[in-house]
């Protein structure tokens, strides 16, 4: 029985290392993973779901049959309120590790009109309620004189995407406050509700379509209609710059020079959050980290598929973070 036992113990196979959450952040976690492996041939390629940072979020704070997955891969930053549904559900420390920048671009097929866009423009467009009622635009030339009579249309992520939610923050906030000063005082409500209806509440009527979290479909449909313009992650836009173009916002194009300088509107950081308790349960996780930002290093393989990296003091604050486990605070979220 003992030299069964310690044949078994020999044979245990490591666990696989598993991610769930942002489909933006996906292809980078997973060439990780390929390298990883790579690297070490006795481990098993990690398992990795793009379900949307919301969704993602939900799994890794609240364990299903005590089991969660080990990252979680976001593309906008834990909030508060995800943070105390893993402290209640017994998470314990958590580490955010900040992986690179990332740009929500607007892209057009390379056949379809140029459009240039300012952020009041898609605030007009795209929110269900702008100035306070409801969106009877049609074209994009009912909201800007200036641009063509060709119907609104744009494809995006759902809701539970941190892809569409920084959508909202970003652009449709800032297109409300500069389509209607007013807006600024309904920051100051008691009720954040007010503010989300009149500015960041995306319109239901077809115009804006929910194309789920792969952005493979999002990306043929716009080949197919040169008149549509999709929502993704910048990264997606470089792969397909051959089709595709990025639409400038309020004049700036999407790029890795203007994403980085954060002249872009639409600028964001990409995360991964790791419980410190699972450093220890799977010593594997921290080396996979380690490759994680090496590899996302200014030049490395994950700027190459659209990556773009952090600053450098930004990069060594995230290996610290990493090295000396330093966990999250909640006072750190909003």
């Amino acid at each position: 029985m003992l030299a069964a036992l310690l044949l078994a113990s020999c044979n245990t196979s490591p666990s696989a290392i598993t991610a769930t959450g942002s489909a933006t952040v996906f292809p980078f976690t997973r060439a990780v993973g390929e390298a990883f492996v790579k690297k070490d041939k006795k481990q098993p390629m990690p398992e990795i779901a793009a379900v949307g940072t919301g969704e993602g979020a939900r799994a890794f704070c609240k364990p299903v049959n005590g089991k969660a997955p080990d990252l979680l891969d976001a593309s906008r930053r834990m909030t508060r309120v995800e943070f105390n549904a893993c402290n209640a559900a017994g998470a314990g420390d958590i580490l955010e590790i900040r992986i690179g920048l990332d740009g929500l671009a607007l892209a057009a097929s390379v056949q379809g009109p140029k459009l240039e866009l300012t952020s009041q423009d898609i605030y007009l467009a795209l929110a269900a309620n702008p100035r306070g009622k409801p969106n009877t635009a049609r074209t994009w030339h009912d909201v800007n004189a200036r641009l063509p009579a060709i119907p609104i249309l744009v494809l995006g992520h759902p809701k539970g995407s941190g892809t569409r939610e920084m959508f909202e923050a970003l652009i449709l906030r800032v297109g409300c406050l500069a389509a209607m000063p007013q807006a600024s005082e309904l920051l100051k409500s008691p009720d954040p509700s007010q503010f989300d209806v009149a500015c960041q509440r995306v319109r239901t009527d077809g115009a804006y379509v929910e194309k789920g979290e792969d952005d493979a479909e999002i990306v043929s449909a716009l080949k197919q209609n040169p008149n549509a313009l999709g929502l993704f992650g910048y990264a997606r836009l470089e792969q397909n710059a051959a089709a595709l173009r990025g639409v400038p916002i309020d004049g700036i194009t999407p790029d890795a020079k203007t994403i980085s300088g954060g002249q872009y509107p639409g600028a964001r950081t990409l995360f991964l959050y790791v419980r410190k308790a699972r450093l220890k349960e799977l010593p594997a996780l921290k080396d996979f980290l380690k490759l994680y930002l090496q590899m996302a290093a200014p030049g490395g393989p994950l700027t190459a598929i659209g990556l773009v990296a952090l600053p450098d003091g930004t990069r060594k604050k995230a290996a610290e973070a990493l090295e000396n486990e330093y966990p999250l605070e909640a006072s750190e979220l909003s």
